[in-house]
């Protein structure tokens, strides 16, 4: 079983065709694939998708159907990781050492958690999937493999 932590930048190209999309869509369509994320992230993504309809790319109509599937998949398919105070202690400190927005802090937070629960149980660490270089680079100075869509055509 493979692990990955998307933040919503990953998140977002499962709903909107851009590059990277087939990428994560074939990770989707893969049952041995754990897909997980902050609940943030569910924040991040309605927000992406209303932009998307403000900005004319997507129809009113696509729009709420894109937001229910979002929401749908996130009960059926990802796995919800809870910011708790320990998550938000951890992301105020990596703002101090990376340059990263607070939302961007959150995520890698929660994906050096769940990495954490990951190898204390033995099993294989987590891929964090970003398409924001800060934030991988960041994430991988802290330790974890990544993966950027924007590199899969």
């Amino acid at each position: 079983m493979t692990t990955y932590y998307f933040d919503s930048s990953a998140m977002v190209k499962l709903y909107v065709s851009e590059p990277g999309s087939r990428w994560v869509k074939q990770l989707y369509d893969t049952p041995s694939v754990n897909i997980d994320f902050g609940k943030i992230g569910l924040v991040e993504a309605a927000s992406a998708l209303a932009r998307r309809r403000r900005m004319g790319e997507i129809t009113s109509d696509r729009q709420r159907i894109l937001f229910a599937k979002l929401f749908h998949d996130s009960e059926e398919r990802f796995g919800l990781l809870t910011i708790t105070d320990e998550t938000l202690r951890s992301a105020a400190v990596l703002t101090q050492e990376h340059p990263l927005r607070g939302y961007d802090a959150v995520h890698l937070a929660s994906a050096l958690a769940l990495n954490r629960i990951l190898t204390e149980n033995h099993l294989p660490s987590v891929i964090f999937a970003s398409a924001d270089e800060k934030l991988c680079q960041a994430a991988q100075n802290e330790g974890l493999t990544i993966e950027n869509p924007n590199e899969y055509p």
